[in-house]
Order: structure tokens, then sequence, then C-alpha cells
């Protein structure tokens, strides 16, 4: 249970920390939607990779898995925005869209892939 409640936590600041850079990204800087939802899920993912590493899952990790994971995920999450940019989708539909696979798509890797438990 502790698990749980610490990825919820976590996934719900890195959802916070990726809505705004996107906005601000988006209405300050004037970037498209598929840039500022690449480069707010970047700097999100970093986030919360650093804080499961320390406190959820407390070991370590591969760097090579984490540099998969990143690059699925952006690819993803750049994916999402040119789609929405195509569509011309509100920008809420695109972080809420993209969020949702984010929570399905990361915690899965997080838990299986990334932080697996490997027997010694």
């Amino acid at each position: 249970m502790k698990e749980f409640s610490a990825i919820s936590v976590i996934g719900l600041a890195d959802a916070l920390i990726h809505w705004q850079i996107f906005f601000v990204l988006r209405t300050a800087v004037g970037l498209d939607q598929a840039a500022s939802n690449f480069a707010a899920f970047c700097v999100a993912a970093a986030f919360s990779f650093y804080v499961n590493a320390l406190y959820t899952f407390e070991r370590e990790t591969s760097v090579f898995l984490y540099l998969m994971f990143i690059a699925v995920m952006g690819a993803i999450s750049y994916g999402v925005g040119v789609m929405a940019d195509i569509w011309r989708l509100p920008g809420l539909v695109t972080v809420v869209s993209f969020s949702l696979l984010n929570l399905l798509l990361g915690y899965g890797f997080f838990r299986f892939v990334l932080f697996r438990n490997n027997p010694a």
C-alpha cells in the first residue's frame, strides 16, 4: 500500500508540473502543442524518476532503461501534441489525454521494467 500511495502522490505532482510547464510554453512562449507537451513531459519525467528512485522503490536502476523510457514516452507525448495541433484541440484535451496515457504506461514501466524486483 505504501508503494501505491507514494506513486499516487508523485504522479499527481508529476501531472501538475507537466500541466504548468505545458501551459507556460504554450501561452507565454508560443510553442505548438507538440513541442510544449514534449518539453513538459521531459521535465516532469525527470522529477518522477528521481523521486520514485529515492522514496518509492528505494533502489538504483539502469540508466539505459530510463533513457529508453524517456525516448518511448517522449515520442508518445510529442505524437499526442502533433495530433492535437492537427485537430486544433484545446490544450486541456492534450494534457488530460497524455496524463492518462502517462499514468497507465508510466506506472507499468516504472513498476515492472525500470524498478522490477531483481532476485539476487
